[in-house]
């Protein structure tokens, strides 16, 4: 059977989406060492054997930190084709954006450590 043109629309926007990770993973060297934490986070996470709720707050921090990450390398790339020259209200919004992520990234530390020191510490005293 094939696709109907509504499908055809939602495939072609995977696709659009699919492609744009594939060129974060590929470009982007913040948002690949993003994801070697995630990865750390969630080997981590099975080691500790995490609840459900535990996992559920660890992949919210996780998505998070990778959509802010995703969010700040569009803006700089919108910003570059918009004002390739170097501009002071250019440099403001980049650090705003660049900003969320550190927000994010600490807030994704702090719940890290709420989540993982007291494991740690039953399992090594």
């Amino acid at each position: 059977m094939p696709l109907n043109l509504q499908d055809k629309k939602k495939s072609i926007g995977f696709s659009y989406a699919w492609n744009g990770l594939i060129e974060m993973v590929k470009k982007e060297r913040n948002f690949r060492l993003h994801l070697a934490a995630a990865i750390v986070v969630v080997l981590a996470g099975l080691l500790t054997k995490l609840s459900t709720v535990e996992w559920a707050i660890i992949f919210l921090a996780i998505g998070l930190v990778l959509v802010t990450e995703t969010t700040n390398s569009a803006i700089e790339k919108l910003i570059d084709y918009l004002k390739p020259e170097i501009h002071p209200s250019a440099k403001v919004i980049k650090d705003i954006a660049a900003g969320a992520v550190l927000i994010a990234a600490v807030t994704a530390f702090v719940i890290g450590c709420v989540l993982f020191i007291p494991k740690l510490y039953m399992l090594y005293f």
